[in-house]
């Protein structure tokens, strides 16, 4: 049994697209917003993180040419720096990245169904057994992975085409959305408010680990030196995990056709879709909205962008558009964008698990295909992790964590074309890396000096991503061993 080449240039742009967009989007601006403090630099951090994962996913496109088989980025390590290194990866997407995602997009998708269905509720405990409670919440997220992995277990042109429909869908609706929100701004009131502070600090940057003098001493008021740099480094850790997942197309390459070609194109189309959403859909919320008036007023408008309940900006923004429809109309678009966003998350991570367990740095079974061409055991043990993740509850802390992580493994990724352009300049390259080598070590700096500074000002976020990835040594001497 072998994989089966099913996925053209449109299903792995889908993939690249539908992975990338779930329900980050419409709910960390919010925070962007507090740290920067102004509207014209909110969209600036967008622009700089849409342009680095651009910069990352056009420096991938060179390695995916070269090494178009399954496992992608693990392969790209393994073959560049070693089995640890590609161990190390491969073992915090399992624990961690992959798992976590999935976990959490699975509890976005739930609890946004909650709004429209008030019996899924984190209030309504169904199971209470001592300190394990389960809510049904946590029931529909199980559930809801539970069958996409059933279905995509049943081959990889099913997965597919949930994928096709439901990324199409979302953005459609994203721009629908987004337009509706300009149109709209444009009546508001917002725009002339934002207008006035476009550039400067309307609010006060929050770092909730500084205090009120820290931040005055660290100069986060100043808009033209280093601390400003800083705080939007910090402000970039939601934006990046919301562009994340973009390279999760490179893990199912044995299932696409002309994968040397289709891939690197793939990760273009859909990193540049992505950003322009992005980018169109905040410049809707801050036409809709003013950053931030009131934080304790009951008005959508006045809270803004930096004090939307709960953080959810796109819902306030719908509110402040559609009235009290606007609530039922963005958990739809959220709903459909969520479970689009597992669909892939679940279809391309299990074959970096297959990729290890090839290479004897996982579980055996995970190695196997089923009748239908696709490793079954791997995303049943992927499914079974993140639905412990869900019952657990510290998904989100775990992927607060891992964002320093994730950065310094494309930091590596990407050294490793430098790295091959040096020890291997005769290997086949049917695609290289643009703009090289300027732009790839533009993308290390910026990497590198947005670790520093979640170093310095966000060490809660950082050291436990490493102590994650640490914790993989010992278990690959370990497994080593046993192997």
């Amino acid at each position: 049994m072998s994989f089966r080449r099913s996925l053209g240039l449109f299903d792995s742009t889908m993939i690249v697209a539908g992975s990338m967009i779930g329900s980050g989007v419409f709910i960390v601006s919010a925070d962007v917003a507090r740290t920067v403090g102004s509207p014209g630099i909110l969209l600036v951090v967008w622009l700089i993180t849409g342009l680095m994962t651009l910069i990352a996913a056009l420096t991938y496109g060179e390695l995916a040419g070269m090494f178009p088989h399954a496992g992608g980025q693990y392969v790209y390590l393994r073959e560049t720096f070693g089995r640890l290194p590609g161990f190390l990866y491969g073992w915090t997407l399992f624990t961690v990245i992959q798992t976590g995602t999935i976990a959490a997009v699975g509890m976005a998708f739930a609890k946004y169904t909650g709004q429209l269905f008030p019996l899924v509720s984190e209030s309504n405990v169904l199971i209470s057994l001592g300190p394990l409670t389960v809510n049904s919440v946590q029931v529909l997220a199980i559930s809801s992975i539970v069958y996409l992995t059933a279905l995509n277990a049943r081959g990889v042109a099913l997965g597919k085409v949930i994928q096709n429909v439901f990324t199409s869908t979302k953005i459609i609706s994203v721009v629908a959305i987004a337009v509706a929100g300009l149109v709209y701004g444009f009546s508001s009131g917002a725009i002339s408010l934002d207008m006035t502070t476009l550039w400067t600090d309307s609010i006060t940057p929050l770092l909730p680990q500084l205090s009120e003098k820290q931040l005055q001493d660290y100069g986060f008021t100043s808009r033209m030196g280093m601390p400003f740099l800083a705080a939007i480094a910090v402000a970039m850790v939601g934006t990046i995990f919301s562009s994340d997942a973009w390279n999760n197309i490179t893990f199912a390459a044995a299932e696409v056709q002309e994968p040397t070609k289709t891939i690197p194109r793939a990760l273009t189309i859909g990193v540049v879709l992505v950003t322009v959403l992005y980018l169109l859909t905040n410049l809707a919320f801050i036409t809709v909205m003013p950053i931030g008036i009131n934080p304790d007023s009951l008005s959508a408008f006045e809270r803004g962008i930096a004090f939307a309940t709960t953080d959810r900006v796109g819902a306030a923004a719908a509110e402040v558009m559609f009235g009290l429809s606007g609530a039922a109309i963005m958990a739809l678009l959220i709903m459909v964008s969520t479970f689009g966003c597992n669909n892939g998350i679940i279809l391309s991570g299990s074959r970096a698990y297959y990729a290890m367990a090839q290479d004897k740095l996982f579980f055996a079974k995970a190695a196997e295909l089923n009748e239908n061409g696709v490793p079954s055991y791997s995303l049943w043990m992927q499914a079974l992790w993140a639905c412990v993740l869900c019952l657990s509850g510290k998904y989100g802390n775990l992927l607060d964590y891992v964002v320093f992580a994730v950065l310094l493994f494309y930091i590596t990724t990407v050294l490793g074309v430098f790295k091959l352009r040096r020890t291997h300049p005769d290997l086949p390259r049917p695609i290289k890396a643009i703009g090289y080598p300027i732009l790839p070590a533009l993308y290390v700096i910026a990497a590198a000096a947005i670790c520093i500074a979640l170093l310095v000002y966000k060490p809660n976020y950082s050291w436990p991503g490493l102590v994650i990835v640490a914790i993989g040594i010992p278990v690959y001497f370990i497994w080593n061993r046993k192997r």
